[in-house]
């Protein structure tokens, strides 16, 4: 086996020649190995140890070794000074994997905590593997660069949401990326521009309670390696190509894939965890410690902080984005807890963070849709104030204000008009970027809708810590019962709930992003943190019900007028957004009266209209959260725009009526007072589309 110095040019391991360069970052190694391995399981690997004279270059170790590539398994030990009480922690009895490692390989007897107990765990590790992307046939891919104003994204998980037997699939494909092109049509016809995938970085499915099994995934081994458990080629690196094969498809069909990223902590946890990779290689460099005690720092709830202002880090984070979008082709990343990128080493938060900026201003990631979860779990809350212009938010308080609006609280009413017209109160200055607010009621980490309309209380059981995890604080309202009913009384306030809120959500200024089966009610059976429930209480049950098709239906019919009357061309050219409501429209608030807007604090109704002065249409909306009908005095139709008002969704109304069919007459509301019946949105239209049939397409 020819070996020759290598290079650190590129870190990780890449192809060159008939051989392979690895380079690391080993800042205090005072020796590192190289293990190269038959198998997963092999435990007699080959071991090269690196000389510090040719293959140590400043901070770097590095060599290239002939006649290995693509699929070759290995890892590293490195030596260096053992002082926990300093901050670093080497442990040369312990096999690493790769920082940058493009996939990870487990034995048949992979033991998590093998890396946290004394001695070695060669017997037990994870490999790391070589991986060659070059030789790919993209045919041509072509992102769809959606505008925001044009989006509308949907959450899902790559294995709940195929993972049920009811979603038609074999038990092989079931849960996996090409399972889930078989979802595409689904996705396709219901309006949906945008997925965003929960965490497909390689996780530890050990890395949770006893008896469950990691779920969500929000626990990285690795920033660059995908989560081979996800695809039905198990080959040594199937997985990549059968990504790449999902992206293709999806954007063939105009749907973007956004991936939500884990930059915030790794899955090594805290002092007492194992040892697998970053701690191994430089505690200090990759992790935020206390400056006294040397301890990690939790700022994000899960043992440990990545130091994402050290300029390793830094990198290493951005080299992981580059990948993702050059060599994967995904069209953006959601940053969970994105607000621990503005600490400093120590943890104190900075007001220019070197990451945040990197990222915000990197022209590589130009055309990438960039969401921040905009908050930690150090208590740093920054939604509105995230450093870099181009970050977009998930918008927590439209969640919680929509979520009390529509459930009746008093003291809402102000709230409630700030987050439909894009929560200028929270974005001040973002003013005339709308699209600075990713809208959701639901996401993966709380209540589904259905759950929300259904439960008083979480009901975290199954997670095995006595109900004590998740929050209790859901704003939620089971209607007269906990949990499921056949009350058909119940049954029918619920959905038209589940409607009210999926109709602000879709209707409010900024992105809307959907939770993977709120259209067909989904439920967990009120568990609201159901990280651990690799099961049916998180899979997508795709059976169809006379409740879910209604549902799913209201949706569509939604999102296809969202699409038209907000997407649509001015008078003057160009396109006319949702987001230009704000900026070239007149908008008006009212009460049961025109132009008198009720903003009492116990106000539970209000009515809103916009008039674009581009468009020949007129919108108006009540919004009536109270628990009695009301009857609302219709404004007279704008002055230049001929017609009666006409109703193209009332949420009181059964289905079919609750929303008129996209394309079809909508019915005139000929006097000028309409009565809505108690917790009702109802959406009337004037001008150019109103009374004409359209072409959804």
């Amino acid at each position: 086996m020819q070996i020759n110095n290598g290079h650190c040019r590129q870190l990780g391991a890449t192809i060159e020649g008939s051989g392979v360069n690895f380079a690391l970052w080993a800042r205090l190694a005072c020796s590192v190995e190289l293990l190269l391995f038959s198998s997963a399981d092999d435990v007699e690997p080959m071991v090269i140890q690196l000389n510090p004279k040719v293959n140590r270059t400043a901070y770097y170790w590095h060599i290239w070794i002939d006649g290995i590539g693509d699929g070759q398994l290995y890892g590293f030990r490195v030596n260096g000074p053992w002082r926990p009480y300093e901050g670093t922690r080497f442990d040369p009895q312990k096999v690493l994997i790769d920082p940058y490692g493009l996939l990870i390989d487990f034995p048949s007897n992979y033991r998590r905590f093998a890396a946290s107990r004394k001695g070695s765990n060669l017997h037990c590790c994870a490999k790391s593997v070589v991986v060659d992307t070059r030789h790919y046939d993209w045919e041509n891919d072509q992102p769809p660069n959606h505008p925001l104003s044009r989006s509308v994204i949907y959450e899902l998980h790559v294995g709940g949401f195929t993972k049920h037997p009811s979603a038609g699939l074999s038990a092989e494909l079931r849960g996996t990326y090409t399972g889930l092109l078989d979802k595409i049509p689904y996705l396709k016809a219901l309006g949906i521009t945008t997925i965003e995938l929960l965490p497909v970085f390689q996780f530890d499915l050990q890395e949770c309670a006893p008896g469950n099994s990691n779920y969500w995934g929000y626990s990285p081994m690795s920033f660059f390696a995908l989560h081979r458990q996800y695809a039905s080629d198990q080959s040594r690196t199937g997985a990549i190509r059968e990504f790449r094969d999902m992206v293709k498809a999806l954007h063939r069909e105009g749907i973007e894939v956004i991936l939500d990223v884990v930059y915030n902590h790794t899955s090594e946890g805290d002092g007492d965890g194992p040892t697998f990779s970053w701690r191994g290689f430089d505690h200090e460099a990759y992790y935020i410690l206390d400056p006294r005690t040397h301890h990690n720092l939790n700022y994000s709830g899960c043992g440990n902080t990545v130091n994402g202002s050290h300029p390793v880090t830094r990198r290493m984070i951005v080299d992981s984005l580059h990948y993702w979008r050059d060599v994967m082709h995904v069209d953006g990343f959601r940053f969970d807890l994105a607000s621990i990128l503005s600490r400093d080493e120590e943890g104190n938060p900075l007001v220019n963070p070197p990451t945040l900026l990197a990222i915000d201003t990197d022209p590589v990631l130009a055309n990438c849709k960039m969401i921040a979860e905009a908050w930690d779990a150090g208590g740093l809350y920054q939604v509105g104030s995230l450093a870099g212009s181009r970050w977009r938010e998930w918008n927590g308080q439209f969640r919680d204000d929509i979520r009390r609006f529509i459930k009746g609280d008093p003291g809402t009413i102000n709230l409630f008009a700030d987050r439909f017209i894009g929560s200028p109160n929270i974005y001040n200055y973002h003013y005339a970027d709308p699209e600075k607010s990713i809208n959701f009621v639901t996401c993966h980490d709380g209540f589904t809708l259905w759950d929300l309309v259904s439960y008083n209380q979480k009901h975290n059981e199954a997670n095995g810590e006595d109900n004590r995890d998740g929050s209790n604080d859901n704003h939620s309202w089971n209607h007269g019962v906990e949990g499921e009913t056949d009350d058909p009384v119940i049954n029918a306030l619920r959905i038209r709930q589940a409607k009210n809120f999926l109709t602000c959500n879709l209707l409010s200024i900024g992105t809307p992003m959907l939770s993977m089966g709120d259209e067909l009610l989904r439920t967990q059976r009120g568990n609201n943190n159901a990280y651990g429930q690799d099961n049916d209480i998180t899979w997508m049950n795709w059976t169809t019900t006379k409740q879910n098709h209604d549902m799913h239906r209201y949706m569509q019919q939604l999102l296809k007028y969202r699409r038209y009357i907000f997407n649509r061309e001015k008078d003057n050219g160009g396109m006319f957004s949702l987001a230009d409501m704000l900026r070239r429209s007149e908008i008006r608030w009212h009460g049961l009266k025109p132009y008198e807007p009720d903003w009492n604090p116990h106000s539970h109704a209000l009515a809103f209209s916009a008039i674009p002065l581009e468009v020949n249409i007129a919108i108006y909306i009540i919004f009536n959260t109270y628990w009695e009908p009301l009857t609302f005095e219709l404004p007279y139709p704008p002055h230049n725009i001929e017609g009666c008002w006409h109703r193209i969704l009332d949420t009181a109304q059964t289905s079919p009526h609750d929303i008129v069919d996209f394309g079809e007459l909508l019915p005139a509301v000929d006097c000028q007072q309409y009565v809505t019946q108690s917790r009702s949105v109802c959406l009337f239209v004037c001008g150019d589309f109103a009374g004409i049939r359209h072409d959804p397409d």
